[in-house]
């Protein structure tokens, strides 16, 4: 059993917990179309997010991160694993009981242009979960509409307009705005800002954090920009190729990352004085296909510190510090 089911209780104040979440894909081939292999986009991974939290999930494209925040929203039906939200699992859940959860916990998708619909005005958009819902009468769902939009920096005016008349910002204010709509208590922010000029970035997680404030919201902040999750997350994942491979308060994490992975990563991190310079860590290699990862540690093909226990025993997920768990032999 993964380390982090066995030392990660729920204390209380855990408003989503996690374990042992994995997500297979069937992998098809020849003419009689049989599965001839899965790939593992997520492979046991555990971690719990508290009441009022930003925790930032982070790795490389194609690492699983965007899988597990679908996964954790069954978006996409897991392989197996529990989550646990608000202390019920939500897993086996059908029919009213998953639509009643389903009104609990949004997501913002990364590309707002893809995820609204080019044909309906925006303010129908983001009035159709309150409809989905049955939430009050149509002036009232116009009423919170135009409330959320004004929260998120749009005016009224706005509701009549269809989407390819808005910026990129603009566009994933509406994605915002639509997510904010049902008063949620957790939102799945996936990769909000990466499509976004960076002046525009820091306008979205400004907004981002003040409604956490205001409304008491709970963050899964999926990126693999590390500079963005420095600045908005409270704990912070790493993932590589479906796994856990370091988790850790922000602070903590920063100052003294234990994986070869995760110091790879923030090395890569631009400072923005142009007189200091960075060592940078270049990983040797390609991301190894999920369909057939490398045996023990997954990393340990691309690591610059592997020795022969890596290639063989995987190494477990375990707390190397207080509250900072990592999953390297070496660390």
């Amino acid at each position: 059993m993964n380390e982090t089911a066995t030392h990660h209780p729920n204390n209380g104040s855990d408003l989503l917990v996690v374990k042992n979440l994995k997500k297979y894909f069937p992998v098809y081939s020849g003419v009689l179309h049989r599965i001839s292999g899965h790939v593992q986009a997520v492979d046991d991974v555990s971690f719990s997010i508290k009441k009022g939290e930003t925790f930032g999930l982070v790795g490389e494209s194609g690492c699983g991160k965007t899988t597990a925040g679908r996964t954790v929203l069954r978006l996409i039906e897991p392989t197996s694993g529990t989550v646990d939200f608000d202390g019920v699992n939500i897993l086996p859940l059908k029919g009213d009981a998953l639509k009643s959860v389903r009104r609990e916990m949004q997501i913002i998708f990364q590309d707002p242009y893809s995820s609204l619909d080019p044909r309906v005005p925006i303010g129908d958009s983001i009035m159709e979960g309150l409809q989905i819902h049955g939430v009050g009468n149509k002036d009232e769902r116009y009423s919170i509409a135009i409330d959320t939009m004004k929260k998120v920096g749009l005016e009224e005016y706005h509701a009549r307009r269809y989407p390819h008349e808005f910026s990129g910002g603009q566009r994933q204010r509406i994605g915002i705005a639509r997510a904010l709509a049902l008063r949620p208590r957790f939102i799945v922010c996936d990769e909000p800002v990466s499509a976004l000029d960076v002046s525009i970035q820091s306008q979205v997680l400004n907004i981002l954090k003040d409604l956490q404030q205001e409304l008491g919201l709970t963050y899964l902040f999926i990126a693999h920009n590390l500079g963005v999750v420095e600045n908005i997350s409270h704990r912070v994942g790493v993932m590589y190729l479906g796994k856990m491979v370091e988790l850790a308060k922000r602070d903590e994490m920063f100052a003294n990352p234990l994986h070869p992975y995760t110091k790879a990563l923030m090395s890569a991190i631009p400072i923005p004085d142009p007189t200091l310079k960075r060592t940078r860590t270049i990983l040797k290699g390609d991301v190894p296909s999920p369909l057939h990862p490398p045996s023990g540690c997954r990393f340990h093909p691309r690591c610059p510190i592997a020795v022969a226990k890596c290639a063989v025993e995987e190494p477990p997920f375990e707390e190397k510090v207080k509250d900072h768990w990592a999953a390297c032999w070496l660390a």
